[in-house]
Protein backbone atom coordinates (compact mmCIF):
# COMPACT_ATOMS: atom_id res chain seq x y z
CA UNK A 1 0.00 0.00 0.00
CA UNK A 2 0.84 3.49 -1.00
CA UNK A 3 2.00 6.74 1.46
CA UNK A 4 1.32 6.96 5.40
CA UNK A 5 -2.54 5.45 6.51
CA UNK A 6 -4.94 8.62 5.91
CA UNK A 7 -7.48 5.38 7.77
CA UNK A 8 -6.70 2.75 9.72
CA UNK A 9 -9.07 -0.29 10.62
CA UNK A 10 -8.11 -2.30 13.72
CA UNK A 11 -9.77 -6.13 13.23
CA UNK A 12 -13.00 -4.25 12.54
CA UNK A 13 -16.43 -6.55 13.32
CA UNK A 14 -19.69 -5.78 12.13
CA UNK A 15 -22.68 -7.85 12.98
CA UNK A 16 -26.65 -7.34 11.99
CA UNK A 17 -28.86 -8.97 14.24
CA UNK A 18 -32.51 -9.68 13.71
CA UNK A 19 -34.15 -12.55 12.58
CA UNK A 20 -31.05 -14.38 12.34
CA UNK A 21 -27.62 -13.03 12.76
CA UNK A 22 -25.02 -12.12 9.63
CA UNK A 23 -21.36 -11.44 10.33
CA UNK A 24 -20.81 -8.56 7.41
CA UNK A 25 -17.50 -8.00 8.47
CA UNK A 26 -14.48 -10.16 10.16
CA UNK A 27 -11.72 -8.85 12.02
CA UNK A 28 -10.53 -6.35 9.14
CA UNK A 29 -7.60 -4.90 9.58
CA UNK A 30 -6.55 -2.68 6.57
CA UNK A 31 -4.89 0.80 5.96
CA UNK A 32 -6.38 3.39 3.39
CA UNK A 33 -3.48 5.82 2.28
CA UNK A 34 -3.58 9.34 2.25
CA UNK A 35 -3.82 11.07 -1.00
CA UNK A 36 -4.29 8.37 -2.63
CA UNK A 37 -7.78 6.31 -4.42
CA UNK A 38 -8.33 2.98 -2.46
CA UNK A 39 -10.60 1.00 -5.01
CA UNK A 40 -12.89 -1.56 -2.70
CA UNK A 41 -13.30 -4.62 -4.48
CA UNK A 42 -15.53 -7.89 -4.04
CA UNK A 43 -18.37 -9.79 -5.07
CA UNK A 44 -22.08 -8.75 -4.30
CA UNK A 45 -23.04 -9.05 -0.53
CA UNK A 46 -18.79 -9.38 0.76
CA UNK A 47 -19.29 -5.94 2.92
CA UNK A 48 -17.77 -3.80 0.86
CA UNK A 49 -20.28 -1.12 1.56
CA UNK A 50 -20.58 -2.21 5.34
CA UNK A 51 -16.76 -1.67 5.23
CA UNK A 52 -17.39 2.20 4.01
CA UNK A 53 -20.29 3.12 6.33
CA UNK A 54 -18.28 1.97 8.96
CA UNK A 55 -15.53 4.16 8.30
CA UNK A 56 -17.47 7.08 9.07
CA UNK A 57 -19.69 5.04 11.80
CA UNK A 58 -22.70 5.90 8.76
CA UNK A 59 -24.12 2.21 9.35
CA UNK A 60 -24.90 3.38 12.57
CA UNK A 61 -28.48 4.55 11.24
CA UNK A 62 -29.41 1.02 11.01
CA UNK A 63 -30.29 0.10 14.57
CA UNK A 64 -29.35 -3.59 14.24
CA UNK A 65 -25.38 -3.23 13.83
CA UNK A 66 -23.34 -4.11 16.53
CA UNK A 67 -19.61 -3.17 16.17
CA UNK A 68 -16.42 -4.09 17.62
CA UNK A 69 -12.83 -3.34 17.18
CA UNK A 70 -11.61 0.19 16.06
CA UNK A 71 -11.15 2.60 13.54
CA UNK A 72 -7.98 4.74 13.70
CA UNK A 73 -8.69 8.78 11.77
CA UNK A 74 -5.35 10.69 12.25
CA UNK A 75 -4.52 10.54 16.12
CA UNK A 76 -8.00 9.86 17.32
CA UNK A 77 -10.25 6.64 17.47
CA UNK A 78 -13.63 7.02 15.39
CA UNK A 79 -15.60 4.56 17.71
CA UNK A 80 -14.14 5.78 20.97
CA UNK A 81 -13.81 9.51 20.58
CA UNK A 82 -15.86 12.46 22.01
CA UNK A 83 -16.29 14.29 18.88
CA UNK A 84 -19.57 15.23 17.59
CA UNK A 85 -20.88 12.86 15.00
CA UNK A 86 -21.99 15.64 12.72
CA UNK A 87 -18.11 16.92 12.92
CA UNK A 88 -16.43 13.68 12.39
CA UNK A 89 -18.99 12.83 9.02
CA UNK A 90 -17.63 16.60 8.09
CA UNK A 91 -13.97 15.37 7.82
CA UNK A 92 -14.70 11.88 6.27
CA UNK A 93 -17.56 12.70 3.64
CA UNK A 94 -19.85 10.09 2.01
CA UNK A 95 -21.25 10.25 -1.64
CA UNK A 96 -23.92 7.97 -1.96
CA UNK A 97 -24.44 5.81 -5.05
CA UNK A 98 -27.63 7.59 -6.27
CA UNK A 99 -27.32 11.49 -7.31
CA UNK A 100 -29.72 12.97 -4.88
CA UNK A 101 -29.58 16.64 -4.79
CA UNK A 102 -30.93 18.69 -1.99
CA UNK A 103 -34.70 20.06 -3.43
CA UNK A 104 -33.09 23.91 -3.49
CA UNK A 105 -30.80 25.91 -6.45
CA UNK A 106 -27.45 24.52 -7.55
CA UNK A 107 -25.73 27.33 -5.76
CA UNK A 108 -27.45 26.51 -1.97
CA UNK A 109 -26.79 22.55 -2.82
CA UNK A 110 -23.01 23.90 -2.19
CA UNK A 111 -23.76 26.61 -0.06
CA UNK A 112 -25.92 24.78 2.41
CA UNK A 113 -23.45 22.72 4.21
CA UNK A 114 -20.93 25.44 4.91
CA UNK A 115 -23.97 27.87 6.11
CA UNK A 116 -24.39 25.16 8.77
CA UNK A 117 -20.83 24.70 9.85
CA UNK A 118 -19.23 28.41 9.91
CA UNK A 119 -20.07 31.74 9.70
CA UNK A 120 -19.13 32.83 6.22
CA UNK A 121 -19.67 36.14 4.37
CA UNK A 122 -21.93 36.04 0.68
CA UNK A 123 -18.25 37.20 -0.92
CA UNK A 124 -16.68 33.64 1.02
CA UNK A 125 -19.52 31.74 -0.04
CA UNK A 126 -19.50 32.74 -3.96
CA UNK A 127 -15.78 31.66 -3.98
CA UNK A 128 -15.78 28.50 -1.74
CA UNK A 129 -19.11 27.40 -4.52
CA UNK A 130 -17.31 28.34 -7.25
CA UNK A 131 -13.86 26.94 -6.22
CA UNK A 132 -15.80 23.48 -5.46
CA UNK A 133 -17.71 23.47 -8.44
CA UNK A 134 -14.91 24.35 -10.83
CA UNK A 135 -13.07 21.16 -8.60
CA UNK A 136 -15.72 19.10 -10.06
CA UNK A 137 -15.52 19.90 -13.48
CA UNK A 138 -18.98 21.75 -13.07
CA UNK A 139 -18.61 25.35 -13.37
CA UNK A 140 -18.57 26.05 -16.81
CA UNK A 141 -21.65 24.07 -17.59
CA UNK A 142 -23.55 25.88 -14.50
CA UNK A 143 -22.12 29.54 -14.11
CA UNK A 144 -24.83 30.90 -15.43
CA UNK A 145 -27.98 29.37 -14.27
CA UNK A 146 -26.74 29.18 -10.54
CA UNK A 147 -30.03 29.91 -9.55
CA UNK A 148 -31.86 26.70 -11.58
CA UNK A 149 -32.76 23.75 -9.24
CA UNK A 150 -30.27 21.40 -8.62
CA UNK A 151 -32.73 18.98 -9.91
CA UNK A 152 -33.07 20.37 -13.06
CA UNK A 153 -29.43 18.94 -13.95
CA UNK A 154 -28.72 15.81 -15.77
CA UNK A 155 -28.07 12.75 -13.74
CA UNK A 156 -23.98 12.88 -14.10
CA UNK A 157 -24.06 16.77 -13.63
CA UNK A 158 -25.72 16.18 -10.19
CA UNK A 159 -23.18 13.48 -9.12
CA UNK A 160 -20.78 15.96 -9.78
CA UNK A 161 -22.65 18.02 -7.43
CA UNK A 162 -22.80 15.90 -5.37
CA UNK A 163 -18.86 16.22 -4.73
CA UNK A 164 -19.38 19.40 -5.06
CA UNK A 165 -21.64 19.48 -1.78
CA UNK A 166 -19.27 17.45 -0.53
CA UNK A 167 -15.85 19.19 -0.95
CA UNK A 168 -17.82 22.60 0.85
CA UNK A 169 -17.16 21.63 4.38
CA UNK A 170 -13.42 20.46 4.00
CA UNK A 171 -13.32 17.07 4.43
CA UNK A 172 -9.99 15.30 4.56
CA UNK A 173 -11.42 11.96 3.29
CA UNK A 174 -14.20 11.09 0.48
CA UNK A 175 -16.19 7.97 0.92
CA UNK A 176 -17.50 7.29 -2.64
CA UNK A 177 -20.02 4.08 -2.91
CA UNK A 178 -20.47 2.97 -6.32
CA UNK A 179 -21.01 6.30 -7.27
CA UNK A 180 -20.56 5.82 -11.41
CA UNK A 181 -22.70 2.66 -11.42
CA UNK A 182 -26.18 5.13 -11.97
CA UNK A 183 -24.48 7.21 -15.07
CA UNK A 184 -24.01 6.81 -18.63
CA UNK A 185 -20.77 6.08 -20.02
CA UNK A 186 -19.77 9.84 -20.96
CA UNK A 187 -20.94 10.96 -17.50
CA UNK A 188 -18.98 8.00 -15.65
CA UNK A 189 -16.00 9.18 -17.56
CA UNK A 190 -16.70 12.77 -15.97
CA UNK A 191 -16.75 11.81 -12.60
CA UNK A 192 -13.61 9.56 -13.25
CA UNK A 193 -11.55 12.36 -14.21
CA UNK A 194 -12.94 14.35 -11.13
CA UNK A 195 -11.85 11.76 -8.96
CA UNK A 196 -8.53 10.97 -10.53
CA UNK A 197 -7.80 14.99 -10.19
CA UNK A 198 -9.16 15.50 -6.53
CA UNK A 199 -6.88 12.22 -5.33
CA UNK A 200 -4.15 14.89 -5.51
CA UNK A 201 -5.72 17.15 -2.10
CA UNK A 202 -8.22 14.79 -0.78
CA UNK A 203 -8.27 10.45 0.78
CA UNK A 204 -10.31 8.71 -1.59
CA UNK A 205 -12.00 5.32 -0.74
CA UNK A 206 -14.33 3.95 -3.23
CA UNK A 207 -16.60 1.21 -3.52
CA UNK A 208 -16.42 -0.55 -7.08
CA UNK A 209 -18.29 -3.51 -8.93
CA UNK A 210 -16.09 -2.36 -11.78
CA UNK A 211 -12.95 -4.64 -12.09
CA UNK A 212 -11.89 -1.94 -15.11
CA UNK A 213 -12.66 0.52 -13.30
CA UNK A 214 -10.14 -0.47 -10.02
CA UNK A 215 -7.50 -0.81 -13.01
CA UNK A 216 -8.18 2.87 -14.27
CA UNK A 217 -8.53 4.49 -11.07
CA UNK A 218 -7.20 2.92 -7.90
CA UNK A 219 -3.90 3.74 -6.40
CA UNK A 220 -4.42 0.94 -3.75
CA UNK A 221 -7.15 -2.27 -4.39
CA UNK A 222 -9.07 -3.92 -1.23
CA UNK A 223 -10.38 -7.34 -1.79
CA UNK A 224 -13.21 -8.67 0.47
CA UNK A 225 -14.94 -11.99 0.33
CA UNK A 226 -17.75 -13.11 2.80
CA UNK A 227 -16.78 -10.53 5.13
CA UNK A 228 -12.68 -11.53 5.35
CA UNK A 229 -10.26 -9.11 4.05
CA UNK A 230 -8.36 -11.35 1.21
CA UNK A 231 -5.86 -9.07 -0.08
CA UNK A 232 -4.85 -5.73 0.22
CA UNK A 233 -1.94 -4.11 -1.83
CA UNK A 234 -1.18 -1.40 -4.36
CA UNK A 235 -2.79 -1.74 -8.11
CA UNK A 236 -0.66 -2.54 -10.15
CA UNK A 237 0.98 -5.62 -7.58
CA UNK A 238 -2.89 -6.37 -6.96
CA UNK A 239 -3.78 -7.32 -10.70
CA UNK A 240 -0.01 -8.26 -12.14
CA UNK A 241 0.94 -10.19 -9.44
CA UNK A 242 -1.44 -11.27 -6.41
CA UNK A 243 -0.57 -13.12 -3.74
CA UNK A 244 -3.77 -15.01 -2.95
CA UNK A 245 -5.14 -17.67 -4.26
CA UNK A 246 -8.96 -16.23 -4.31
CA UNK A 247 -7.42 -12.77 -5.59
CA UNK A 248 -6.45 -15.04 -8.51
CA UNK A 249 -9.20 -16.27 -8.86
CA UNK A 250 -11.43 -13.56 -8.75
CA UNK A 251 -9.32 -11.55 -11.30
CA UNK A 252 -9.63 -14.29 -13.81
CA UNK A 253 -13.59 -14.04 -13.64
CA UNK A 254 -13.92 -17.23 -11.75
CA UNK A 255 -14.50 -17.25 -7.26
CA UNK A 256 -17.71 -15.35 -7.72
CA UNK A 257 -20.42 -17.41 -8.30
CA UNK A 258 -19.84 -19.75 -5.16
CA UNK A 259 -20.93 -16.94 -3.35
CA UNK A 260 -23.32 -16.04 -5.16
CA UNK A 261 -25.19 -19.20 -4.84
CA UNK A 262 -25.09 -18.77 -0.88
CA UNK A 263 -26.24 -15.58 -1.03
CA UNK A 264 -28.97 -15.87 -2.94
CA UNK A 265 -29.83 -19.44 -0.80
CA UNK A 266 -30.21 -17.17 2.60
CA UNK A 267 -31.93 -13.91 0.85
CA UNK A 268 -34.45 -14.00 3.63
CA UNK A 269 -32.07 -13.27 5.84
CA UNK A 270 -29.50 -11.19 4.13
CA UNK A 271 -27.89 -8.42 6.26
CA UNK A 272 -28.77 -4.91 4.80
CA UNK A 273 -25.62 -3.82 3.17
CA UNK A 274 -26.31 -7.33 0.91
CA UNK A 275 -29.46 -5.94 -0.14
CA UNK A 276 -28.12 -2.79 -0.95
CA UNK A 277 -25.71 -4.04 -2.93
CA UNK A 278 -28.12 -6.03 -5.14
CA UNK A 279 -30.64 -3.74 -5.72
CA UNK A 280 -28.86 -0.70 -5.41
CA UNK A 281 -28.23 2.04 -2.16
CA UNK A 282 -31.36 3.86 -1.16
CA UNK A 283 -30.45 7.81 -0.71
CA UNK A 284 -28.52 8.09 2.14
CA UNK A 285 -29.55 11.07 4.58
CA UNK A 286 -27.91 14.27 4.22
CA UNK A 287 -24.88 13.82 6.54
CA UNK A 288 -22.92 17.48 6.88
Amino acid sequence: MNNQPALRTDNLDVTYTGNRTVTALDGVSVDFAENALTAIIGPSGCGKSTLLKSLNRLHEIQPNAEISGEVHFGDQTVYNTDEPLPELRRQIGYVPQTPTPLPMSIYNNVAYGPKIHGDYSRKELDDLVETCLRKVNLWDEVADRLDDPGAALSTGQIQRLCLARSLAVEPEILLCDEVTSALDPISAEQVEETLESLKEEYTIIMVTHSMDQARRLADDVVFLYLGELVEANDARTFFENPQADRTKEFISGHGASTHLEESDSSDSGAKPDEQQESAGDEPAPVQQ
